[in-house]
């Protein structure tokens, strides 16, 4: 019985996300391509008046955030508490444009960064829906529950 039980302990259990990705390293490199990305190309103009001028607060929330949502160590929910991505995201308007520039944007960061295709397409396939959940304005008229 005890050589059964020390087969199953010792059997690899199966990578996170965050580890097939290659962990921090991989995942802080996607955090400052993405920014840097948004910084740079003017395609992304809209997506970066959002943001504040300096991204480098930004920037680490992200890595911090992704770590965790990869499997990888909780920073984000370790420093502020649970993400909640869409109530931190009302103060600015996420219509269905910034959530393809967003996209578009991230898809980039992970071709760059992550070297594995199935890893980079299961994570842009993971995140679409997030975007989605984002989103808090439809063009031109601003999302509200019925009164």
């Amino acid at each position: 019985m005890l050589s059964l039980i020390r087969r199953h302990l010792s059997r690899k259990q199966p990578a996170s996300a965050y580890e097939r990705m290659g962990g921090e390293p991989t995942v802080r490199a996607i955090a400052h391509r993405f920014y840097q990305l948004m910084a740079d190309d003017p395609d992304y103009a809209d997506l970066r008046a959002i943001h504040p001028d300096d991204l480098s607060g930004s920037e680490l929330k992200l890595f911090e955030f992704l770590s965790g949502w990869l499997g990888g160590p909780p920073l984000f929910e370790a420093k502020y508490g649970h993400p909640m991505l869409r109530a931190r995201h009302l103060p600015f308007r996420v219509d269905k444009r910034q959530r393809n520039l967003w996209l578009h944007c991230m898809k980039r960061a992970l071709e760059q960064e992550v070297k594995d295709r199935q890893v980079r397409r299961a994570m842009l396939e993971a995140l679409i829906p997030l975007a989605d959940h984002m989103r808090n304005t439809e063009e031109g008229c601003p999302v509200r529950a019925p009164e």
